[in-house]
């Protein structure tokens, strides 16, 4: 079915949002709680750590190639040097950061907020498009999952506590909403929650499930397809890295020493070769 390795050992607190940019063949991922962007060198193998003022959890890149890195108080431009700010989002509440984020077909960049304690619908989704940020859903609580298909016509999305993953129509041009969210598929009751999500060329949803050690496939009709177990207890997102390969964050967050010694690998980045083989997608380049 599958094989598994690593490709970090780095233990992240809080491993989320890899983004694989196959210009630069490398992957990026963050530790949200360490304000840090990790980035591995396919071509090198050699890992780098940037150093943020803040907590991070997801990026994208602008049409001029400069990395837009989604924080806890918005959307900052890097350029290899300096960050500027591009938008605020939730910048003047201190209890609120970035969580689960990803890149709509047509370049709109789906963006999940949440408490910094995880307290109960302190978050919201929005949208940022062209100059614009729209809010898309508000009382979240813990915003995952979020993927589209590859026609851009429907988006993926959950909050975790309600087991649920969501889909909901949306514009191809503009990634905007066109219908009202329903029911994918039901894991209220199942082990562990519902993280982050990609969607394949097939119109396949991988999805990481948080507590349950498990990259689970979902076809296109909302059924459960595949479940390829994994050496760590809270993988938290996967993102193609060409070809057959995925890469999986995870994180040791909340786990107490006893824990943390059953599990020597958590926070550790995986590397995921499937048996079959599959059309990676990469996420586009941010219409801004």
């Amino acid at each position: 079915m599958a094989a598994t390795d690593f490709l970090s050992r780095t233990h992240c607190h809080l491993g989320e949002g890899p983004f694989f940019c196959d210009r630069r063949n490398t992957l990026f991922w963050f530790d949200i709680v360490g304000q840090k962007r990790h980035a591995h060198d396919f071509a090198t193998g050699t890992e780098t750590v940037l150093d943020l003022p803040e907590m991070a959890s997801a990026m994208g890149v602008a049409p001029d190639g400069r990395d837009v890195i989604f924080t806890e108080t918005g959307l900052w431009l890097w350029d290899g040097a300096d960050l500027n700010q591009m938008a605020a989002i939730e910048a003047d509440d201190p209890q609120t950061r970035s969580n689960d984020a990803r890149i709509h077909p047509s370049g709109a960049f789906w963006l999940g907020t949440m408490g910094k304690g995880a307290e109960p619908g302190a978050g919201a989704i929005y949208r940022w498009f062209a100059g614009t940020l729209e809010k898309l859903f508000d009382g979240i609580t813990i915003p995952n999952a979020i993927c589209f298909s590859p026609d851009g016509e429907t988006a993926y999305f959950a909050d975790t506590p309600t087991g649920k993953l969501m889909c909901v129509a949306t514009d191809p041009e503009t990634g905007a909403l066109t219908g009202e969210p329903a029911v994918f598929f039901d894991h209220a009751g199942g082990q562990g929650g519902l993280d982050g999500s990609i969607c394949d060329g097939g119109g396949n949803i991988w999805n990481a499930r948080w507590g349950a050690s498990a990259l689970d496939r979902y076809a296109p009709d909302g059924t459960r397809t595949m479940t390829i177990d994994l050496p760590v207890t809270q993988p938290s997102c996967p993102a193609f890295v060409g070809g057959n390969r995925l890469a999986v964050t995870s994180a040791w967050e909340n786990m107490d020493e006893a824990a943390r010694a059953n599990d020597p690998d958590a926070g550790a980045t995986l590397l995921v070769t499937l048996d079959a083989d599959i059309e990676p997608r990469f996420e586009p380049v941010l219409h801004l």
